[in-house]
């Protein structure tokens, strides 16, 4: 069910505070929103629950975003924009390392790494990267048209790879460049219980760096021949 205001809870949005006031209210709504729907799912949190959790009017989330879809949007695109900004800047610096060449493992870093560091428990970004597994499994369309159609944060990396691999066909290395991402995509923290029990307690992994490397030897391995 959508979530609706009334024309009083609007009348309750004062207009004429201040800028820094407006900036506040809309970041607690955004900080709120992302918590939640990180903690309980999309259709499972209301804008109620967002403006409760926020400290702020009802009307707050139509004003300052216009709806909960594009909210969630904002949150979306902002926290990939990020994480894809923190990628790319760890491939130009691997370019820069070896003259625009970088090796495949240094590649792989780039798209492995941000993720993971997100993800750690022991970070300050895990509830971003919660929301980014939930927009991706239960995203509005808006968000499921990106998903499917945006690839231009995955150009770079695909260019880089058939560069460090000549010996391979265009077309593999987008495969192989697929199956990375789905290492990505459901290796994460929450799982690792899992495999303990899979593995009678031979594995137990906390440490991001040595998942990381973990991961690195499994994926380089994969663009060898």
């Amino acid at each position: 069910m959508t979530d609706r205001t009334t024309t009083d809870d609007a009348l309750d949005i004062d207009p004429s505070a201040s800028e820094g006031d407006q900036a506040a209210t809309k970041a607690a709504v955004f900080a709120a929103a992302e918590r939640l729907f990180a903690l309980h799912g999309f259709q499972n949190v209301s804008v109620r629950d967002i403006t409760a959790a926020a400290g702020v009017n009802l009307a707050s989330v139509n004003y300052h975003f216009g709806s909960k879809d594009a909210l969630l949007f904002e949150i979306f695109r902002r926290r990939t924009g990020e994480l894809n900004r923190e990628r790319a800047r760890m491939l130009h610096e691997a370019a820069d390392r070896h003259g625009g060449k970088p090796p495949v493992r240094e590649v792989l870093e780039a798209l492995f790494a941000p993720p993971l560091r997100w993800a750690d428990p022991a970070g300050n970004r895990q509830v971003s990267a919660q929301f980014i597994i939930r927009a991706r499994s239960e995203g509005t369309e808006e968000i499921r048209e990106v998903l499917q159609n945006d690839v231009s944060h995955l150009e770079r990396f695909a260019e880089a790879l058939k560069t460090a691999c000549p010996h391979l066909p265009p077309e593999t290395v987008y495969w192989r460049l697929h199956f990375c991402l789905g290492m990505v995509h459901n290796n994460r923290f929450a799982e690792f219980d899992r495999l303990h029990h899979l593995s009678g307690g031979a594995t137990r992994e906390g440490d991001v760096a040595a998942l990381l490397s973990r991961m690195l030897d499994f994926a380089e391995a994969g663009f060898r021949a």
